[in-house]
């Protein structure tokens, strides 16, 4: 199989399973490939019925308040997506026509608002959970939009992409034993649908020097593992699945409490649904009715 970004996105475009836009990261999906993510996120949904998870829907923008709460402008001002809006009188108004007719730049007539684009889909699940816990913690899914700012003509990283997401909190030892339980499920479920799966410890983009340190202690304590599948190269395969255990990150900072009153302990599973969907592709073709028939009837193709 050959690994090449170019003849790849081509191949997507050729086939209308992506529209371009102009925004690099920002592509549009055509039918066939909006079938084929949902038909995996409904099976992972199967594959997760038994669990009993509470599904929860969020819009893809938070309180600018949560973002500065957990810390995400110390650790990853680079992906951040802050909302601006027109604050201003009919003066500036004209003045914003006027610049914009001209092709001049305008942005400064803006001011910050409230609200940031959803960075993580977990994010607006743990304010929540404070409290007290029912005996044996909560469950919790989600489907969202993410924003990173991460511009790159490489299809499979965008700047918006959805997240299948479950979210665990409870005790450390329960929190820790469902991620390793979901580590191995996920690692079947994606193996079931013909994909060179693999798992990883891993860290996150963490910014500047203080962030070099954070990650290193993050992949010495374990606290994050990816699963891998090589879609635009074999040396270094794509992260289709992640798992992270926030330990009393969350819990601390929204007073999140076990039955017993201890701090709780929070982790979450995410799917790419945008990244599976170009794995799937990139091993089985282009066309999804010539893929092996075992994976299109586990996606309803």
């Amino acid at each position: 199989m050959v690994y090449d970004i170019d003849t790849f996105y081509q191949g997507l475009v050729e086939h209308g399973l992506i529209l371009p836009t102009g925004i690099r990261g920002g592509y549009g999906r055509g039918a066939v490939f909006e079938k084929i993510l949902r038909g995996f996120n409904e099976l992972v949904s199967r594959t997760a019925a038994d669990d009993g998870a509470e599904e929860l829907m969020f819009p893809p923008i938070v309180a600018r308040q949560l973002i500065e709460k957990v810390g995400y402008m110390n650790s990853f001002p680079q992906l951040a997506g802050s909302v601006h809006s027109f604050f201003g009188n009919e003066s500036q108004a004209r003045e914003i026509t006027a610049r914009t007719q001209a092709g001049e730049r305008w942005e400064d007539l803006l001011d910050i608002t409230e609200v940031m684009l959803t960075p993580a889909a977990c994010y607006p699940v743990y304010p929540i959970f404070s409290g007290l816990l029912p005996q044996g913690g909560r469950l919790v899914t989600v489907l969202n939009w993410v924003y990173r700012h991460e511009p790159s003509d490489e299809p499979t990283r965008l700047q918006s992409f959805r997240m299948r997401e479950f979210i665990r909190v409870a005790s450390n030892e329960d929190v820790v034993q469902w991620r390793n339980d979901w580590l191995q499920r996920s690692l079947d479920l994606l193996r079931g649908l013909g994909l060179d799966a693999s798992s990883d410890v891993a860290s996150d983009p963490f910014f500047g020097r203080a962030g070099k340190m954070m990650a290193a202690n993050q992949v010495d304590q374990k606290l994050k593992f990816e699963i891998l599948v090589p879609v635009i190269s074999q040396e270094k395969p794509t992260a289709i699945c992640s798992f992270n255990w926030h330990q009393d990150h969350f819990s601390g900072k929204f007073g999140i409490r076990n039955a017993d009153d201890t701090l709780a302990s929070t982790a979450c599973l995410g799917f790419g649904l945008e990244r599976v969907t170009l794995a799937l592709i990139k091993t089985h073709g282009f066309d999804p009715s010539q893929w092996p028939e075992a994976v299109r009837q586990q996606l309803a193709l």
